[in-house]
């Protein structure tokens, strides 16, 4: 007879394991390979709202914990500690570039974004802009890579603020920071 204890995973085991792992920072979760324990039933909508069982996450702190063991594997997301892996549901990116600052200008210029959870990074090589364009509508989303394969949809308010800055550039209209030129759309279809 086995006397193991079979835990399902549940909200409230995965935030204690992140509280304990992301003393110091980040949790090193590309480090981390558990079995696969399931679903949970948490989704992240495309405003960037955190829901579990149905109902929005109402604490920030608890969304910016959970966030911090977030993993994506191919095209599935995951939370992850040393001992779990579940999967979630994500709309579209898991984070929300609320704003950014911006330093210099031109070539020179630099953008630091923050997230809806609190996470910041200056777009540049490791950092990449890019943005879709709907087939059917041209309307466009902007996405910014924040960390570990995890983007952020740049918010509309900001998307309007890096097209006030935005320059051309070899045929493309877009914008610069971090000594890279991150092109939005064909300079030759702005009216």
């Amino acid at each position: 007879m086995n006397d193991e204890k079979i835990v399902k995973p549940s909200a409230e085991s995965l935030a204690s394991a992140a509280r304990k792992a992301s003393k110091g920072g980040l949790p090193p979760v590309h480090l981390w390979n558990p079995d696969f324990c399931g679903d949970l039933d948490m989704r992240i909508a495309r405003d960037g709202t955190w829901f579990y069982l149905g109902t929005p996450i109402g604490r920030p702190e608890l969304v910016r914990l959970f966030s911090t063991i977030l993993r994506k594997d191919g095209d599935d997301y995951f939370l992850v500690t040393p001992v779990e892996k579940v999967g979630i549901t994500v709309d579209d990116a898991p984070f929300v570039a609320v704003d950014f600052e911006v330093s210099g200008s031109g070539k020179d210029q630099t953008l630091t974004f923050e997230t809806n959870v609190g996470d910041f990074a200056t777009a540049g090589p490791d950092h990449p802009i890019r943005v879709e364009r709907d087939a059917e509508t041209g309307e466009p989303s902007p996405y910014v890579l924040i960390r570990a394969n995890l983007e952020a949809l740049i918010d509309r308010k900001s998307f309007y603020r890096l097209v006030d800055i935005g320059a051309h550039h070899d045929g493309w209209f877009g914008i610069w920071s971090g000594s890279e030129f991150f092109p939005i759309i064909p300079s030759d279809e702005l009216t």
